[in-house]
């Protein structure tokens, strides 16, 4: 369980960044910030692996930059289906992947990427 609270922690941290930093990614208020890092949970649950199945062959065509589409498009489906949550656009969908992916990088690094203890 805590787990899950320190990645929607990280989650919450990393889409409030790329607010700030990428042009075009924008949120109304701060429950709206919190409900997009659950919809992003559930949508790097659900939607992400069957865009990584469907598109490998992009994805090794162009030595895995593809990825970032993806990411891309998972932040875009969660903007479409929350209102107060904007991202306008390609570019500004792969500069919060960019950001959110490496935010989660950090935070992994921190606190232990094999999942198996946070403390």
């Amino acid at each position: 369980m805590l787990r899950f609270i320190v990645q929607f922690l990280v989650t919450c941290l990393a889409l409030w960044l790329a607010a700030q930093v990428v042009p075009g990614v924008g949120f109304s208020d701060t429950p709206t910030l919190l409900l997009a890092a659950i919809l992003l949970g559930i949508a790097n649950i659900i939607v992400r692996p069957i865009l990584t199945v469907l598109t490998f062959p992009l994805t090794i065509i162009t030595f895995g930059l593809f990825l970032l589409v993806v990411n891309a498009a998972v932040i875009g489906l969660v903007a479409v289906l929350l209102g107060g949550f904007t991202v306008d656009g390609l570019w500004a969908g792969i500069g919060a992947a960019i950001v959110t992916g490496v935010v989660s990088w950090i935070a992994g690094w921190f606190i232990g990427g094999d999942g198996r203890r946070i403390d």
